[in-house]
């Protein structure tokens, strides 16, 4: 499943990160709708709101179904049929949804055979694994962060450069109250059978009566398959359910069990560590060095010259990268001598 997740980024960088082409190949930055309603966060569960991409067409009848927009959305799906005055009378955990009943059950089945679909973006997400002693030691989980993509970045280039965000396939729906009033934006995320490394982050203790069937958030891999599940005027459900497969293209590290607590939402979350020690987050100057990176991704913190950034080229122009890449901007971050790097499970 995919609980929790992090999406650190400032409104105008993730626009900037969110570049695509179009139908006739122009460069486009999808428009953000209410951009002042979305916040950055290191730690972000259901209930909270996180940004998503979404066709232009659900919001303007008349518009190009490729054209793209950025919206901030409530995690937990609210149907649209639901009756009650209150979407916190809602008795059923939406924030996952399972691709093999999506199209069953109803709370899903209705919203995804009109198209709503949508792109749920974020830095990675967290998992837990059980551990023999009866604790849970965390993990971030992202997509890898390739070098060869480093590139000197020209002041008159807004092609962005930076972080690489994880794609995730979601639902959404509108739901307005009975009585009238705001329109309420809600999503789910749609989930997986576990690849093999998110397999070894869920492994469960030997010998276990119950069979465990790990899952892990459905990743839309490179601009192609981002465009055909988000352009439902184009690309059928039946067609579009076909993307929904696990990926092996992931990394990922330890994490202290400071991000246990939704109350915490600094970079220390998502910040590697070395398994086998004291699980917190030391203020080396390597460590100090990316978590100041991470700080200044945000809009009112500390101004940082875009040239100082780690700098790579963005999935949403470029096509999906190498199955087998380096762990990327964390290892290059943390990855000298004495740190923790991003790890690949090995079967």
């Amino acid at each position: 499943m995919c609980g929790r997740t992090a999406c650190s980024l400032g409104a105008d960088n993730l626009r900037r990160a969110c570049a695509y082409r179009d139908r006739r190949g122009r460069r486009r930055q999808p428009e953000w709708i209410r951009a002042e309603s979305y916040r950055p966060s290191y730690n972000k569960g259901p209930q909270s709101s996180g940004p998503v991409l979404l066709s232009r067409r659900h919001l303007q009848q008349d518009a190009d179904s490729s054209e793209r927009v950025l919206m901030d959305m409530r995690w937990g799906l609210i149907p649209s049929w639901f009756k009650k005055d209150d979407p916190c009378k809602m008795k059923f955990n939406t924030s996952n949804c399972r691709s093999d009943t999506m199209l069953e059950k109803s709370s899903y089945k209705s919203a995804l055979l009109k198209g709503k679909r949508c792109v749920v973006l974020a830095d990675g997400f967290y998992e837990w694994q059980q551990q023999q002693s009866g604790g849970k030691q965390p993990y971030f989980v992202y997509f890898p962060q390739t070098r060869d993509a480093v590139a000197e970045e020209k002041e008159e280039d807004e092609e962005w450069k930076g972080w690489r965000l994880l794609t995730m396939a979601g639902i959404f729906d509108c739901w307005e109250p009975p009585a009238g009033g705001e329109v309420l934006y809600t999503y789910t995320i749609i989930t997986v059978d576990a690849s093999k490394d998110v397999s070894f982050i869920h492994h469960r203790q030997a010998f276990t009566l119950t069979a465990v069937f790990p899952r892990m958030p459905a990743i839309l891999d490179g601009d192609e398959a981002i465009r055909k599940w988000l352009d439902f005027a184009e690309v059928p459900t039946q067609e579009a359910v076909k993307l929904i497969q696990p990926t092996e293209n992931i990394v990922f590290h330890p994490v202290s069990t400071f991000v246990n607590s939704i109350r915490n939402n600094t970079p220390e979350c998502l910040a590697p560590i070395k398994l086998g020690y004291k699980k917190e987050v030391r203020a080396t100057p390597s460590s100090k060095a990316m978590l100041g990176w991470l700080k200044s991704s945000q809009e009112g913190t500390s101004q940082k010259k875009e040239n100082d950034l780690p700098r790579w080229t963005s999935q949403f122009i470029h096509s999906p990268s190498p199955k087998k890449t380096s762990a990327g901007i964390l290892q290059q971050w943390l990855g000298k001598e004495g740190e923790p790097v991003a790890k690949k499970h090995k079967t």
